[in-house]
């Protein structure tokens, strides 16, 4: 407790001291609901030979949750930003956002996991170097009316979280980094008078030591590429966008240092597309969006010599949406939707045919604004996954919580992912 109170007063003695030297703000958003979550797993036979379904639920295994749950209408956070006018229309700005747990106050403080930039900015457009968003996670949440938390997230963005999770490269902050953040990144933005245009471009080092008597050095994983590019006039907003993160880069070499001729390459490329109109009585929302997990392998075989195996998954999504205002509230509501297509690559072959999956969540909500601050919501959400083994720690989406599928696997028998259920009731402060 000490030190946490030393903690706060520290930061709070740093903006009272860079108040009197440029704009410092303080903002945060206090978001804390009930919600409960519910998953079921189905049975399911994928042999050639009869296997009956358990004795005991045979129709398939349902585990729920209810819990004090936090960031369910928009993300829980603390954060510190600040603009210094260097004169010429030149600007000098930081920006440290932390996100918080207030239901259990676990969450450190003193990490900025959210963003972390330092940035310079005038004619030219901004120029932003550090932690944060990649442009390609912003179509995922710029055009779903739930964005991508709470049980009504796109779940565009689920999949897409849990490919970043099991494929990586993840990082110390976040295992969902280089889809939904990046760090190390530097960052370009246009300027704001192209009459309703605007773009990002951003590029993230990998930062991996290069070692000179290494074959292959240095690995490139880790590495994000990407760029988005809109327009906005009126009630129209549209945006395309694009992504290219390095999964996993890697040349073989055995304990004395020599390659061993095997090597692995992995990227994950997202392309989306996001539109939005504001008709007053009635907004709409509808995106677009693919992501392709490309992985290549080669190994050199005596004999043989080099032989080389490509993989082409694709995670094809979409979303539609829309949002009604009703008085101080907004009702909500989204239809969202991804099919995996699994490409066996080389190991296609008649004995092992395609195995796709699919999962679609169809959510609806209710925001009752108390004032221009506070804010009260409910919302419900529904998820059906269909041949959920053939890929469920992805295509396994869920509500939010922590029950989990249970899974064992494509090509046998056992339990699949099948429906998940959620609800959130809550209340949203911003300050």
């Amino acid at each position: 407790m000490k030190k946490n109170t030393l903690l706060a007063a520290s930061m709070l003695s740093c903006v009272t001291a860079a108040t009197a030297q440029s704009s410092v703000t303080l903002f945060g958003v206090v978001d804390v609901g009930v919600s409960y979550y519910s998953v079921k797993s189905d049975f399911y036979n994928n042999t050639n030979r009869l296997v009956l379904p358990p004795t005991i639920a045979p129709a398939g295994r349902t585990r729920s949750q209810t819990a004090l749950s936090n960031s369910n209408s928009s993300n829980s956070r603390l954060g510190f930003r600040g603009t210094e006018d260097l004169g010429g229309g030149l600007a000098a700005s930081f920006w440290l956002e932390s996100g918080t747990t207030p239901d259990n106050g676990a969450a450190a403080l003193a990490t900025f996991n959210r963003r972390s930039t330092v940035s310079l900015s005038g004619g030219f457009g901004e120029i932003r170097l550090g932690r944060d968003f990649t442009p390609t996670f912003w179509n995922d949440s710029v055009f779903s009316p739930f964005s991508t938390i709470g049980v009504g997230a796109n779940v565009v963005s689920t999949v897409g979280t849990n490919l970043a999770i099991a494929k990586g490269p993840g990082s110390t902050l976040a295992a969902s980094d280089n889809y939904l953040r990046t760090s190390n990144s530097i960052g370009y933005f246009l300027p704001s008078s192209l009459g309703g245009f605007y773009g990002q471009v951003q590029y993230a080092l990998h930062e991996n030591v290069k070692q000179s008597d290494l074959p292959g050095s240095p690995t490139s994983r880790g590495r994000y590429v990407g760029g988005r590019f809109g327009y906005a006039s009126g009630p129209l907003d549209v945006a395309l966008a694009y992504g290219q993160s390095t999964a996993a880069d890697a040349t073989g070499v055995n304990a004395a240092g020599l390659p061993t001729g095997v090597n692995l390459d992995e990227k994950i490329k997202t392309i989306n597309l996001g539109a939005s109109y504001d008709f007053g009585f009635l907004k709409v929302f509808a995106e677009l969006s693919q992501v392709k997990d490309q992985t290549r392998s080669s190994s050199a075989v005596p004999v043989l010599g080099l032989l080389t195996a490509q993989e082409n998954d694709k995670y094809k999504g979409g979303l539609v949406g829309l949002t009604v205002p009703v008085g101080a509230g907004l009702i909500k509501a989204s239809y969202s939707r991804v099919k995996f297509v699994n490409d066996l690559g080389s190991l296609a072959s008649p004995l092992s045919p395609r195995r796709d999956a699919s999962v679609n969540k169809l959510a609806i909500g209710y925001e009752y604004n108390l004032s221009k601050r506070t804010a009260l919501y409910a919302t419900a959400a529904r998820i059906r996954v269909k041949d959920g083994q053939n890929n469920a720690a992805i295509m396994g989406a869920t509500t939010g919580g922590s029950p989990a599928y249970l899974s064992t696997g494509a090509g046998v028998s056992g339990f699949a992912p099948g429906k998940a259920t959620g609800y959130d009731l809550g209340i949203r402060h911003s300050f």
